[in-house]
């Protein structure tokens, strides 16, 4: 999952704690697609790590329709709101379909990803907090993640028997070595 992380000030009259927004990868190219994640005000870990449990929750859609357009708002009190569009594959038709990540999904998703990225999630917040970035520039810094949350018990079991393949053929190895 590649993504910008993004801070800026928090926006007036707003309770906005957070923006996510991705698009589809590059139709000519091998970058995957990208969430960028604004987030607003002062930057903490907890933060961080609650929007980036929006992406990660909000891309299941993205693994069942291709081409996902989401733009999601975070709310302390609500979760996360917005919606998510794409072209249906037979028809060609735009397809639109609200999206609403329950507070307790995300708060969740937020614990796992402060026990698995925690240290990543530290230096991140570190870097966008850092007094000497010059005036008038973005705080944003893109990194990828893969938090080990996403991966699949399909393959978990496939990483296995690669792992038990390799082993086998370790010891064969190694038996055969001292004939």
């Amino acid at each position: 999952m590649d993504v910008l992380v993004m801070l800026e000030d928090h926006p007036d009259r707003s309770s906005v704690l957070a923006h996510v927004n991705s698009g589809p990868a590059p139709l000519h190219g091998d970058r995957p697609a990208r969430d960028v994640v604004t987030l607003y005000g002062s930057a903490t870990p907890e933060s961080l790590a609650l929007a980036l449990a929006a992406a990660v929750e909000s891309r299941r859609l993205q693994e069942e329709h291709g081409g996902v357009i989401r733009h999601l708002g975070l709310f302390a009190e609500r979760g996360a709101v917005g919606d998510a569009a794409w072209r249906d594959e037979e028809t060609g038709k735009l397809v639109t379909r609200d999206l609403l990540i329950p507070l307790d999904v995300l708060t969740e998703r937020a614990r796992q990803l402060l026990a698995e990225c925690g240290n990543m999630i530290q230096r991140l917040v570190a870097g966008l907090s850092m007094p000497d970035w010059p005036e008038g520039a973005r705080r944003a810094i893109g990194f990828s993640l893969t938090p080990v949350v996403e991966v699949t018990a399909a393959t978990r079991a496939r990483v296995d028997s690669f792992l038990d393949t390799i082993r086998d053929a370790d010891a064969l190895a190694f038996d055969t070595e001292g004939d």
